[in-house]
This record gives C-alpha cells, sequence and structure tokens, in this order.
C-alpha cells in the first residue's frame, strides 16, 4: 500500500490504463503517419501537370496559413533525413520505451505467480514469435533466400523485450543503470575512436560510420538501406537501453512509495532532463535516428518519460479516459493492427469509401487536399478494425 498526500492508503498500481493509451497512440502513428504527413506536405502544390508550388499571391492569408500549417505539420509526420529530431522520429523508440514499462507489470505478476522459470519461458517463446513475425512482415523468404530480411522493427522490438526481460528478471535497478550508462558510452566510444577502413574514426555521416560499415560486412541478407540498416546490429545494443528506460519508469510507477500526482510530476520532470542532456550531447554525438546514437536514446527517452507521466496523471490519477477509449483499442492490440497495416491497404480502401469524385473536387478547391481525406479516412479504418476485434474480444497475443 502507498499514503497520498492527505495521509490516505493508496494502492499500488497493478495495471496503467495510461500504458494502453500511450501505447495505442504510437502504433496510431506508426499505422498511417507517412500517408497523414506526406498528404500534408502535397496540400496546396500543383501536381505534375503545373510543376511548382502554387503562387501564395492568389491566396488569402487564411488560405497561405492553412497551407503552411499543413507542411509543418507534415514534415514532422516525416523522419529526418539523417541528423535531427522530429515527431515521426520519436514513435520507434516510444514503442520500444512501452514495452519496457509493461514487462515490468507483466512479468513480475507472471513471477509471482507461476515462478521464474515460467516467467523466462514466457519470454523466450514471445521473442522468438515476435522475431519470426517480424521475417513473416517483411515478405519472409517468398523472393528467395538473399531477401530476407534478419533484422527490421518486429525484429528490434523481438530482441530489445528479450534482452531487457532477462535483465529486469536478474538485476537490481542499481545494476541496470550501470549497464545502460555502460552501453550508451560505450556505443559513443566506438563509434568516435574505432577507426573505419578507409574513411577513418570519428564520422557521423551516413555511409560513413562504424555503425553503417559493420552492417555492410557483417549483416548478411537484404538490408533496408542497400548496404546497411537503419535496425542493424550494432545500433540494437543502444536501442535495448531505449527499452531499459521504460524499465526504470515501470519500476518507478510499480513501487515507488510516492502517491500518484508525485508519480506523473517526477516522470515528467525526469524527461525533461533527459532531452535537455540528449540534445547536450548531441553536440558531440548527434541526435541520429538511423544509427540509434546514445543522444537520439536519450532524447527520444526522456519525450516517452514525458507523455507516459502526463497521461498518468490525466487517464490514472484524474481518471479522464472517455476520449481515449478509441486508442485503448488499439494499444489492447498492437501487433494485430501492426500485422493489418501490413495485409491491408487501408488506403485504397479509403477511396473505395470516399470516392473519386470527392477526392478530384477537393484537389480543384486546394491540391492535395483530396489526398489527405483519403489519409485521414485510411487511419479511421484501422481504427475501425482495432474496434471490431476488442468488440469481438480478439487478441493476438504472443
Amino acid at each position: 500500500m502507498q499514503t497520498d498526500s492527505s495521509g490516505n492508503q493508496e494502492a499500488a498500481p497493478t495495471r496503467l490504463v495510461s500504458v494502453d493509451v500511450l501505447r495505442g497512440f504510437a502504433m496510431l502513428w506508426i499505422l498511417g503517419a507517412d500517408a497523414i504527413g506526406g498528404a500534408l506536405l502535397s496540400v496546396g502544390n500543383i501536381g505534375a501537370e503545373g510543376g511548382s508550388e502554387s503562387d501564395g499571391s492568389s491566396r488569402g492569408a487564411g488560405s497561405s496559413l492553412f497551407i503552411w500549417i499543413c507542411h509543418f505539420l507534415g514534415k514532422q509526420l516525416d523522419h529526418v533525413e539523417w541528423e535531427g529530431f522530429r515527431f515521426y522520429d520519436l514513435i520507434f523508440p516510444l514503442f520500444v520505451f512501452i514495452i519496457g514499462v509493461s514487462l515490468v507489470f507483466s512479468l513480475d505478476k507472471l513471477k509471482a505467480e507461476r515462478g521464474f522459470d515460467a516467467a523466462w519461458i514466457r519470454v523466450m517463446k514471445r521473442t522468438v514469435l515476435l522475431y519470426a513475425l517480424g521475417i513473416f512482415y517483411y515478405g519472409g523468404w517468398a523472393d528467395g533466400l538473399d531477401q530476407v530480411r534478419l533484422l527490421g522493427v518486429l525484429q528490434r522490438l523481438a530482441l530489445c523485450y528479450g534482452a531487457a526481460s532477462l535483465l529486469h528478471m536478474t538485476c537490481q535497478t542499481r545494476t541496470l543503470i550501470w549497464i545502460s550508462g555502460g552501453i550508451l558510452l560505450g556505443y559513443w566510444a566506438l563509434l568516435a575512436w574505432v577507426p573505419v577502413p578507409g574513411i577513418g574514426a570519428g564520422g557521423y555521416e551516413e555511409g560513413a560510420n562504424l555503425t553503417n560499415w559493420f552492417d555492410s560486412k557483417f549483416l548478411p541478407l537484404r538490408k533496408w538501406d542497400g548496404d546497411y540498416d537503419p535496425e542493424g546490429l550494432l545500433s540494437t545494443f543502444p536501442a535495448v537501453v531505449s527499452c531499459l528506460l521504460g524499465v526504470f519508469a515501470g519500476r518507478f510507477l510499480k513501487l515507488n512509495p510516492l502517491n500518484g500526482t508525485q508519480r506523473a510530476l517526477i516522470l515528467i520532470v525526469s524527461g525533461l532532463g533527459l532531452v535537455l542532456l540528449g540534445h547536450a550531447w548531441g553536440v558531440f554525438f548527434p541526435v541520429i535516428k538511423k544509427i540509434w546514437t546514445s543522444s537520439y536514446v536519450l532524447v527520444a527517452g526522456g519525450w516517452s518519460a514525458i507523455l507516459l507521466g502526463t497521461l498518468h496523471y490525466v487517464v490514472d490519477i484524474q481518471n479522464v479516459r472517455r476520449w481515449a477509449q478509441w486508442l485503448i483499442w488499439i494499444g489492447l492490440n498492437p501487433i494485430a493492427v501492426y500485422m493489418l497495416g501490413n495485409l491491408v491497404d487501408f488506403d485504397h480502401l479509403a477511396r473505395r469509401f470516399v470516392g473519386g469524385n470527392i477526392e478530384s473536387g477537393l484537389d480543384l478547391w486546394l491540391p492535395g487536399l483530396g489526398g489527405l481525406l483519403v489519409a485521414i479516412v485510411g487511419i479511421g479504418w484501422g481504427i475501425c478494425a482495432a474496434w471490431y476485434l476488442h468488440r469481438k474480444r480478439v487478441y493476438l497475443r504472443i
């Protein structure tokens, strides 16, 4: 039991709805941020026939402001080309962070009910199955064995989950802090001081750094970016730390004797500190998602903690959750929704629903607006699928 600021007993949380909401939030953008981002960037642009962006002088100030907002949001829903950080660069590590938070509650409960061996068997099964789903998601060996992608998004989730789970079940928090710090500092030292053949040490440019070189030499079969992979070998180690940051947050929420409001505030302040520390480190070790730099781990982990703390206060402490029900549907079934996004073309389904006349008519009024409508309706179909699965109590458990 815990005590709140008024002296009343407050039970330690056994399940956090805020985690389901945050997981649904992350999966929502994984499902369709690229489509919405591309549509937003196209708003106000003349198509291939015009060949240039439409003249702002022919529009009113309100229309021009709307287009500027669309383009700004569109850029935030697209990854930076290499160095830097946008909103969309947060989504993948946010999901990894959530895995870390969740495993604290699920594995501790399983260990208490059935023992360490049962928890360990669960971890091994989930890791292998999630990794296998990743192979399937990227086409398996349908195009030949040489086209199998050994490391991708789901495979990285599997490896992070497996490693973080093992460390959580066997290590005290102080030990995990030392391990996390050692990985982040060690990764920095490798990239800063180990020379790349023909290039030298300390390079962080695309294709001219140790992480990319290591993939080109030691990662077999298909690689996403030609000679290297954004979910490659060396960058998996700092990605595990992203999951461990979630483990720290989960342990804090589960074990800390503070009341809920204090827990939320400490998460938010700690997250802000990580964001500032990450950007400060980024002066020396740039924030780069595609090689998952240590500074990127801190920036993304900080924002993840801020979001978790905010939702923990709103959803768990204040019990204001009706607005988030649709995110909970997605958050309770993330793997099923993710696989559906691979198997079902929601944008194509949306075009059938919207109709070409409406889409074309909107484009005549403002170029790109029809595509934005299609992207939004496509996301809506994904939400409907999550609602239907939840209503039928169909959950893809691994």
